[in-house]
Protein backbone atom coordinates (compact mmCIF):
# COMPACT_ATOMS: atom_id res chain seq x y z
CA UNK A 1 0.00 0.00 0.00
CA UNK A 2 1.42 3.70 -0.98
CA UNK A 3 2.17 5.93 1.83
CA UNK A 4 -0.01 8.78 2.15
CA UNK A 5 1.70 11.69 1.90
CA UNK A 6 -0.80 14.53 2.63
CA UNK A 7 -1.57 12.66 5.81
CA UNK A 8 2.46 13.22 6.49
CA UNK A 9 2.20 16.53 5.24
CA UNK A 10 -0.44 17.71 7.63
CA UNK A 11 1.75 16.25 10.16
CA UNK A 12 4.48 18.36 9.56
CA UNK A 13 2.55 21.51 9.04
CA UNK A 14 1.09 21.05 12.79
CA UNK A 15 3.65 19.52 14.30
CA UNK A 16 4.87 22.49 16.72
CA UNK A 17 1.21 22.66 17.58
CA UNK A 18 0.83 19.26 18.30
CA UNK A 19 3.40 19.49 20.26
CA UNK A 20 2.15 22.68 22.25
CA UNK A 21 -0.80 21.16 22.95
CA UNK A 22 0.38 17.44 23.09
CA UNK A 23 -2.80 16.40 21.66
CA UNK A 24 -2.63 13.97 17.68
CA UNK A 25 -4.29 17.40 15.93
CA UNK A 26 -3.56 20.60 16.39
CA UNK A 27 -7.28 21.33 17.00
CA UNK A 28 -8.78 23.34 19.49
CA UNK A 29 -12.21 23.46 20.94
CA UNK A 30 -13.07 27.39 21.27
CA UNK A 31 -14.04 27.94 25.00
CA UNK A 32 -18.20 28.53 24.89
CA UNK A 33 -19.65 29.93 28.27
CA UNK A 34 -22.08 27.19 29.20
CA UNK A 35 -21.12 25.12 26.46
CA UNK A 36 -17.40 23.92 26.78
CA UNK A 37 -17.78 22.20 29.92
CA UNK A 38 -16.83 18.25 31.37
CA UNK A 39 -18.54 16.63 28.90
CA UNK A 40 -17.47 18.77 25.54
CA UNK A 41 -14.00 19.20 26.83
CA UNK A 42 -13.44 15.66 27.53
CA UNK A 43 -14.81 14.24 24.17
CA UNK A 44 -12.51 17.02 22.14
CA UNK A 45 -9.42 15.88 23.81
CA UNK A 46 -10.43 11.99 23.96
CA UNK A 47 -11.17 12.30 20.16
CA UNK A 48 -7.44 13.31 19.57
CA UNK A 49 -8.39 17.03 19.76
CA UNK A 50 -8.23 19.86 22.44
CA UNK A 51 -10.57 20.95 24.68
CA UNK A 52 -11.18 23.98 27.25
CA UNK A 53 -12.88 24.93 29.51
CA UNK A 54 -15.02 28.30 29.55
CA UNK A 55 -14.33 29.98 32.44
CA UNK A 56 -16.73 32.30 31.97
CA UNK A 57 -17.84 34.24 35.31
CA UNK A 58 -17.31 30.83 37.35
CA UNK A 59 -16.44 31.33 40.82
CA UNK A 60 -12.88 29.22 41.88
CA UNK A 61 -15.02 27.05 43.87
CA UNK A 62 -16.99 26.50 40.66
CA UNK A 63 -13.73 26.07 38.10
CA UNK A 64 -12.55 23.71 40.93
CA UNK A 65 -14.98 21.47 40.47
CA UNK A 66 -15.60 21.60 36.61
CA UNK A 67 -11.24 20.53 36.36
CA UNK A 68 -11.59 17.91 38.57
CA UNK A 69 -14.91 16.44 36.73
CA UNK A 70 -12.98 16.92 33.32
CA UNK A 71 -10.11 14.42 34.68
CA UNK A 72 -12.43 12.23 35.38
CA UNK A 73 -13.98 11.97 32.32
CA UNK A 74 -10.01 12.39 30.65
CA UNK A 75 -6.37 11.63 30.89
CA UNK A 76 -5.66 13.89 27.56
CA UNK A 77 -4.50 16.73 27.98
CA UNK A 78 -6.81 19.84 28.02
CA UNK A 79 -7.03 23.41 29.14
CA UNK A 80 -8.73 25.96 31.05
CA UNK A 81 -9.61 29.31 29.28
CA UNK A 82 -10.01 32.89 32.38
CA UNK A 83 -10.85 36.36 31.01
CA UNK A 84 -8.22 38.68 32.15
CA UNK A 85 -11.09 41.06 33.67
CA UNK A 86 -12.49 38.70 35.53
CA UNK A 87 -12.30 39.86 39.39
CA UNK A 88 -11.32 36.97 40.76
CA UNK A 89 -8.77 35.93 38.26
CA UNK A 90 -5.56 35.57 40.29
CA UNK A 91 -7.25 33.10 42.33
CA UNK A 92 -8.80 31.11 39.18
CA UNK A 93 -4.85 30.95 37.84
CA UNK A 94 -4.01 29.57 41.76
CA UNK A 95 -7.03 27.16 40.69
CA UNK A 96 -5.09 26.17 37.32
CA UNK A 97 -1.80 25.84 38.94
CA UNK A 98 -3.01 23.43 42.57
CA UNK A 99 -4.92 21.15 40.24
CA UNK A 100 -2.29 21.27 37.53
CA UNK A 101 -3.98 21.69 34.40
CA UNK A 102 -1.54 22.10 31.53
CA UNK A 103 -2.55 24.87 29.61
CA UNK A 104 -4.16 27.90 29.83
CA UNK A 105 -5.95 30.03 27.97
CA UNK A 106 -6.32 33.91 28.30
CA UNK A 107 -8.87 35.98 26.75
CA UNK A 108 -10.58 38.77 27.05
CA UNK A 109 -8.08 41.54 27.06
CA UNK A 110 -3.96 41.61 27.21
CA UNK A 111 -3.02 39.51 29.81
CA UNK A 112 -0.46 41.04 33.06
CA UNK A 113 3.07 40.02 32.22
CA UNK A 114 2.75 38.70 36.20
CA UNK A 115 -0.50 36.78 35.28
CA UNK A 116 1.84 34.84 32.24
CA UNK A 117 4.89 34.51 34.69
CA UNK A 118 3.38 33.25 37.56
CA UNK A 119 1.97 30.63 35.34
CA UNK A 120 4.77 29.97 33.68
CA UNK A 121 6.59 29.60 36.99
CA UNK A 122 4.42 26.73 38.09
CA UNK A 123 5.14 24.75 34.83
CA UNK A 124 1.56 25.83 33.00
CA UNK A 125 1.52 26.88 29.31
CA UNK A 126 0.20 30.03 28.56
CA UNK A 127 -1.76 30.37 25.23
CA UNK A 128 -2.88 33.95 24.37
CA UNK A 129 -5.31 35.86 21.56
CA UNK A 130 -3.90 38.55 19.65
CA UNK A 131 -6.19 40.87 17.58
CA UNK A 132 -3.24 42.66 16.10
CA UNK A 133 0.63 42.49 15.28
CA UNK A 134 2.06 44.52 17.71
CA UNK A 135 0.12 42.62 20.68
CA UNK A 136 1.15 39.29 19.36
CA UNK A 137 4.69 40.56 19.19
CA UNK A 138 4.20 42.01 23.14
CA UNK A 139 2.39 38.47 23.89
CA UNK A 140 5.47 36.78 22.52
CA UNK A 141 8.19 38.97 24.69
CA UNK A 142 6.05 38.50 28.01
CA UNK A 143 6.27 34.62 27.27
CA UNK A 144 3.38 33.32 25.94
CA UNK A 145 4.36 29.76 24.55
CA UNK A 146 1.18 29.95 21.62
CA UNK A 147 -1.17 33.07 20.23
CA UNK A 148 -4.51 32.41 18.64
CA UNK A 149 -5.50 35.12 16.21
CA UNK A 150 -9.22 34.93 15.76
CA UNK A 151 -11.39 37.22 13.15
CA UNK A 152 -14.37 38.63 13.04
CA UNK A 153 -16.38 35.88 11.98
CA UNK A 154 -15.58 34.24 15.19
CA UNK A 155 -19.44 33.90 17.34
CA UNK A 156 -19.63 35.90 20.44
CA UNK A 157 -17.84 38.87 20.94
CA UNK A 158 -15.31 39.50 18.15
CA UNK A 159 -12.92 42.37 16.62
CA UNK A 160 -13.03 44.14 13.87
CA UNK A 161 -10.58 42.38 10.94
CA UNK A 162 -11.62 39.44 9.61
CA UNK A 163 -9.56 35.98 9.83
CA UNK A 164 -7.95 36.12 6.29
CA UNK A 165 -6.14 39.74 6.69
CA UNK A 166 -5.46 38.70 10.22
CA UNK A 167 -3.31 35.92 9.29
CA UNK A 168 -1.71 37.69 6.57
CA UNK A 169 -0.54 40.39 8.87
CA UNK A 170 0.61 37.73 11.66
CA UNK A 171 1.44 34.28 10.36
CA UNK A 172 4.45 35.61 8.76
CA UNK A 173 5.71 37.55 10.96
CA UNK A 174 5.11 35.94 14.15
CA UNK A 175 7.24 32.51 13.84
CA UNK A 176 8.96 31.97 17.11
CA UNK A 177 5.41 30.23 19.08
CA UNK A 178 2.87 28.22 17.62
CA UNK A 179 -0.19 30.45 15.93
CA UNK A 180 -3.89 29.18 15.80
CA UNK A 181 -6.32 30.22 13.46
CA UNK A 182 -9.62 30.77 14.58
CA UNK A 183 -12.69 33.04 13.63
CA UNK A 184 -14.50 31.77 10.36
CA UNK A 185 -13.71 28.07 10.23
CA UNK A 186 -15.81 25.24 9.58
CA UNK A 187 -13.82 22.69 7.20
CA UNK A 188 -10.59 21.07 7.21
CA UNK A 189 -9.69 22.37 3.69
CA UNK A 190 -9.18 25.82 4.97
CA UNK A 191 -7.70 24.73 7.76
CA UNK A 192 -4.87 23.39 5.44
CA UNK A 193 -4.55 26.79 3.82
CA UNK A 194 -3.90 28.58 7.06
CA UNK A 195 -1.69 25.82 8.45
CA UNK A 196 0.53 26.31 4.43
CA UNK A 197 0.30 29.96 5.29
CA UNK A 198 2.21 28.97 8.42
CA UNK A 199 -0.18 28.92 11.14
CA UNK A 200 0.56 25.66 13.75
CA UNK A 201 -3.31 24.79 14.54
CA UNK A 202 -7.05 26.00 14.47
CA UNK A 203 -9.59 26.74 16.87
CA UNK A 204 -12.94 25.77 16.33
CA UNK A 205 -16.06 26.79 18.39
CA UNK A 206 -19.32 26.77 16.74
CA UNK A 207 -18.81 24.01 14.67
CA UNK A 208 -18.56 21.64 18.10
CA UNK A 209 -22.01 23.76 19.26
CA UNK A 210 -23.90 20.34 17.63
CA UNK A 211 -21.96 17.56 18.60
CA UNK A 212 -23.67 14.90 20.46
CA UNK A 213 -21.22 15.45 23.69
CA UNK A 214 -22.19 18.96 23.85
CA UNK A 215 -24.95 20.17 26.44
CA UNK A 216 -26.61 22.52 24.23
CA UNK A 217 -30.21 22.33 24.19
CA UNK A 218 -31.88 20.91 21.62
CA UNK A 219 -34.02 24.02 20.25
CA UNK A 220 -30.79 25.48 20.35
CA UNK A 221 -28.63 22.91 17.91
CA UNK A 222 -31.66 22.92 15.72
CA UNK A 223 -31.06 26.84 15.29
CA UNK A 224 -27.47 26.43 14.43
CA UNK A 225 -28.59 23.38 11.69
CA UNK A 226 -31.28 25.37 10.37
CA UNK A 227 -29.00 28.83 10.08
CA UNK A 228 -27.10 30.03 7.24
CA UNK A 229 -23.87 32.31 7.62
CA UNK A 230 -25.85 35.50 6.58
CA UNK A 231 -28.24 34.71 9.79
CA UNK A 232 -25.15 35.39 12.30
CA UNK A 233 -24.86 38.89 12.53
CA UNK A 234 -22.82 41.26 15.01
CA UNK A 235 -25.11 43.23 17.38
CA UNK A 236 -25.44 47.16 16.01
CA UNK A 237 -24.17 50.22 18.14
CA UNK A 238 -26.72 53.09 17.51
CA UNK A 239 -25.11 55.72 19.20
CA UNK A 240 -21.06 56.33 19.43
CA UNK A 241 -21.77 57.55 23.18
CA UNK A 242 -23.41 54.50 24.50
CA UNK A 243 -20.50 52.15 23.11
CA UNK A 244 -21.75 48.71 22.90
CA UNK A 245 -19.32 45.25 21.75
CA UNK A 246 -19.84 43.51 18.93
CA UNK A 247 -21.30 40.36 19.15
CA UNK A 248 -22.25 37.67 16.30
CA UNK A 249 -25.37 35.86 17.21
CA UNK A 250 -28.09 34.50 15.19
CA UNK A 251 -30.85 37.28 14.60
CA UNK A 252 -33.93 36.28 16.45
CA UNK A 253 -36.37 38.39 18.68
CA UNK A 254 -34.00 39.29 20.99
CA UNK A 255 -31.70 40.85 18.65
CA UNK A 256 -34.44 42.82 17.19
CA UNK A 257 -35.55 43.64 21.15
CA UNK A 258 -31.71 44.76 21.72
CA UNK A 259 -32.12 47.43 18.65
CA UNK A 260 -35.36 48.87 20.26
CA UNK A 261 -34.00 48.83 23.58
CA UNK A 262 -30.83 50.80 22.42
CA UNK A 263 -33.53 53.25 21.25
CA UNK A 264 -35.47 53.87 23.94
CA UNK A 265 -32.54 53.89 26.41
CA UNK A 266 -30.96 56.71 24.43
CA UNK A 267 -34.20 58.87 23.52
CA UNK A 268 -34.95 58.82 27.72
CA UNK A 269 -31.32 60.22 28.11
CA UNK A 270 -31.60 62.93 25.66
CA UNK A 271 -34.86 63.86 26.93
CA UNK A 272 -33.13 64.39 30.65
CA UNK A 273 -34.90 61.22 32.28
CA UNK A 274 -31.75 58.68 33.06
CA UNK A 275 -28.11 59.92 33.63
CA UNK A 276 -25.31 58.67 30.85
CA UNK A 277 -23.65 56.24 33.02
CA UNK A 278 -27.30 54.56 33.87
CA UNK A 279 -27.94 54.57 30.51
CA UNK A 280 -24.89 52.68 29.29
CA UNK A 281 -25.33 50.18 32.19
CA UNK A 282 -28.79 49.11 30.86
CA UNK A 283 -27.89 48.66 27.63
CA UNK A 284 -24.72 46.35 28.83
CA UNK A 285 -27.10 44.19 31.01
CA UNK A 286 -29.83 43.93 28.88
CA UNK A 287 -28.14 40.75 27.75
CA UNK A 288 -27.62 39.06 31.32
CA UNK A 289 -28.24 35.75 31.28
CA UNK A 290 -29.10 35.63 27.63
CA UNK A 291 -27.05 33.30 26.33
CA UNK A 292 -27.74 30.45 28.89
CA UNK A 293 -31.52 31.28 28.54
CA UNK A 294 -30.96 30.18 24.95
CA UNK A 295 -27.91 27.85 24.91
CA UNK A 296 -29.07 26.01 27.87
CA UNK A 297 -33.15 26.66 28.66
CA UNK A 298 -33.84 26.35 25.02
CA UNK A 299 -35.10 30.17 24.88
CA UNK A 300 -34.52 30.31 21.13
CA UNK A 301 -36.47 33.44 20.34
CA UNK A 302 -35.64 35.67 23.52
CA UNK A 303 -32.00 34.39 24.53
CA UNK A 304 -28.72 35.04 22.76
CA UNK A 305 -28.09 32.43 20.23
CA UNK A 306 -23.45 33.63 19.29
CA UNK A 307 -22.55 31.99 16.37
CA UNK A 308 -19.73 32.46 13.91
CA UNK A 309 -20.62 32.74 10.10
CA UNK A 310 -19.54 28.70 9.87
CA UNK A 311 -22.99 28.12 11.31
CA UNK A 312 -24.30 27.23 7.84
CA UNK A 313 -21.41 24.59 7.61
CA UNK A 314 -23.52 22.95 10.67
CA UNK A 315 -25.59 20.04 8.97
CA UNK A 316 -26.68 17.41 11.78
CA UNK A 317 -25.61 16.55 15.26
CA UNK A 318 -22.69 14.53 14.84
CA UNK A 319 -19.95 13.40 17.55
CA UNK A 320 -17.20 14.93 18.11
CA UNK A 321 -15.06 12.11 17.01
CA UNK A 322 -16.47 12.36 13.54
CA UNK A 323 -16.77 15.88 13.33
CA UNK A 324 -12.45 15.51 14.32
CA UNK A 325 -12.01 12.80 11.56
CA UNK A 326 -14.63 15.04 9.19
CA UNK A 327 -11.52 18.08 9.62
CA UNK A 328 -9.04 15.61 9.21
CA UNK A 329 -10.18 14.26 6.18
CA UNK A 330 -10.70 17.46 4.32
CA UNK A 331 -7.16 18.66 5.51
CA UNK A 332 -5.19 15.75 3.86
CA UNK A 333 -7.43 15.79 0.64
CA UNK A 334 -7.11 19.49 -0.05
CA UNK A 335 -3.25 18.94 0.61
CA UNK A 336 -2.72 15.98 -1.70
CA UNK A 337 -4.76 17.60 -4.28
Amino acid sequence: MAPDHSRSELNRLWQRGCELLGSQYAIMGGAMTWLSERNLVSALSNAGGFGVIACGSMTSDMLDREIAATFELTDRPFGVNLITLHPDLEELIGVCIDRKVSHVVLAGGLPRDTDISRLKEAAVKVIAFAPALPIARRLVRSGADGIIIEGAEAGGHIGPVSTSVLAQEILPHVTEVPVFVAGGLGRGDVVALYLRMGASGCQLGTRFVCAAECIAHPKFKGAFIRANARDATPTIQLDPQFPVIPVRALVNEGTRRFHEFQREVIAKFHAGEVEQKAAQLDIEHFWAGALRRAAIDGDVEHGSLMAGQSVGMVKKEQPVEEIIQELVGQANRALAA
